[in-house]
């Protein structure tokens, strides 16, 4: 367990270049559930020092599914903060102030190299296989000299690794991390654009954000020792560091779309639970005894950075679908009913009259509770409670097992189906009880009665409880599905 005293501060700091992958808010979830569980704060800072790469509209999908996963920021860019701005192409002043004292104190230096140059020296490299980096060409140029020549000429600002010893880096899973400075190269803090790399603007930032903690993916392990130089050169404290392992696709691999790499409001879309969601990306690379459904207040007060694991986790889209059905079934019947009732809203089409009736969903939702994962699969289960003229399926649909080649038989035995319910107690028990006896009198088994029935007022062969969407469908409906399926069976006899 961690022996760190809240509370903390953490950041989700996404570029804008998309919206948030599964891996990514993996982050975020972590970060704001530490955040919470010290009694600390969650800030969002968006990283947008990569003009080329931004996406219009990337804020906004990233700002939305925060929301959407119930992930509230105390600091950010909608909301400012005592630490604002917490865009960092809104910040460029203090990196061009961090620049200017690590080339006052000698830590960075002017570059000139073109890219061509640089093309050229990587090509070189590669043709003899020799490790990748810069060359340190301009390294020795004079700074009076380099400043003179800035003033005409493009330049970048280089991070001056030192040359001897070693760099240790803190990791809260890994612990210490020593890397040799030989085998660092001189790289890039501003570009020639007057945007700083990450490398600067992380320092930077987390510094005048006072942030403790900083967790990203184990693919940022090789810039830890270039970031922690960069602190100590600045003189700044050090934050804690947390790389996380990454995503695996079932088999090992990158995780793909066909995996469930999706973007978070693709996953809304699909009609997954934010709850569920965030539970299942806190569990996946970390646990908690056996402990696999856990509402957010439980991993509030149980979840700690220590705790995540060093392996990589394998992304299950089976048991994520089941820990979502898991809540649906979980649900209060009326926080249910809104779900399903916000979900129809959007997928049945628009002739069927809004607002939905709670009531009549307060009756469908305890027959699909069940047998639904996804808020998806809610129209395929109850759209013929809103069809106005359901078609009778295919004829041939109705001949399966018992009724096959026998179109008049089961055209006979959905007219006594009519006749025994036309003047019954339209119940669901009432139903049941009538045409049972009904099945016995014409001597046709009960379930290959019902299957025709079941065919005719739904239009499928797999619906929720026969008898109680009958009588929620309603007696004239039914009664109307009924004789056309007799109909169309008796015409192709």
């Amino acid at each position: 367990m961690s022996t760190f005293v809240g509370p903390a501060r953490v950041r989700y700091a996404p570029s804008p270049t998309g919206e948030p992958h599964i891996g990514n808010i993996r982050t975020a979830i972590w970060s704001w559930l530490f955040a919470r569980h010290t009694g600390g704060q969650f800030l969002v800072r968006i990283e947008d020092t990569d003009q080329s790469r931004e996406v219009e509209g990337s804020v906004g999908r990233i700002l939305e599914s925060l929301r959407w996963l119930g992930l509230t920021w105390d600091e950010g860019p909608d909301i400012g903060g005592p630490y604002a701005p917490y865009v960092q192409s809104k910040r460029l002043d203090d990196y061009h102030a961090a620049a200017r004292r690590l080339l006052d104190s000698d830590n960075a230096y002017r570059c000139f190299c073109t890219p061509e140059r640089l093309d050229a020296l990587r090509k070189e490299q590669q043709a003899e296989r020799r490790s990748p980096g810069y060359d340190g060409l301009c390294r020795s140029i004079p700074a009076a000299e380099a400043t003179a020549r800035a003033a005409s000429e493009k330049f970048v600002v280089r991070f001056k690794v030192p040359h001897e010893g070693s760099t240790t880096v803190e990791d809260l899973l890994r612990g210490p991390i020593t890397v040799e400075n030989r085998t660092l190269d001189d790289f890039v803090i501003l570009k020639s654009d007057g945007f700083p790399t990450y490398h600067l603007a992380h320092p930077v930032d987390d510094t005048a954000m006072h942030i403790t903690h900083v967790t990203r993916g184990d693919e940022w392990l090789p810039s830890a020792p270039r970031h922690a130089l960069i602190f100590d050169a600045l003189g700044y404290p050090r934050p804690i560091y947390v790389h996380n392992a990454i995503i695996l696709a079932p088999g090992g691999g990158k995780l793909s779309k066909r995996h469930g790499a999706k973007s978070v409001l693709e996953f809304a879309d699909d009609g997954y639970l934010p709850d569920a969601i965030v539970n299942f990306l806190c569990i996946t690379g970390w646990g908690h005894g056996d402990d696999t459904v856990l509402s957010r207040e439980e991993l509030i007060n149980v979840f700690d950075m220590a705790d995540l694991s060093l392996a990589p986790a394998t992304f299950d889209i089976e048991k994520l679908n089941w820990m979502n059905g898991v809540y649906l079934r979980n649900m209060q019947p009326e926080d249910l009913v809104e779900q399903i009732a916000a979900r129809l809203d959007r997928d049945l089409p628009p002739e069927v009259p809004r607002p939905l009736d709670r009531a009549n969903l307060a009756a469908i939702a305890p027959l699909i509770r069940e047998r639904i994962q996804l808020l998806s699969e809610v129209l395929g289960f109850v759209d013929f409670f809103y069809a106005t003229d359901i078609p009778t399926p295919p004829v041939e649909q109705f001949l399966v097992k018992r009724w096959r080649e026998k179109a008049p038989e089961a055209a006979a035995a959905l007219a006594a189906a009519v006749e025994a319910i036309a003047g019954a107690a339209w119940s669901a028990n009432g139903l049941e009880e009538t045409l049972r006896a009904a099945a016995a009198a014409a001597g046709v088994p009960v379930g290959d009665l019902f299957s025709l029935i079941r065919l005719a007022v739904t239009g499928k062969a797999v619906t929720p409880p026969l008898f109680e969407s009958m009588e929620i469908v309603g007696a004239e409906a039914c009664l109307a599905r009924l004789r056309a399926a007799e109909a169309a069976l008796r015409a192709a006899s």
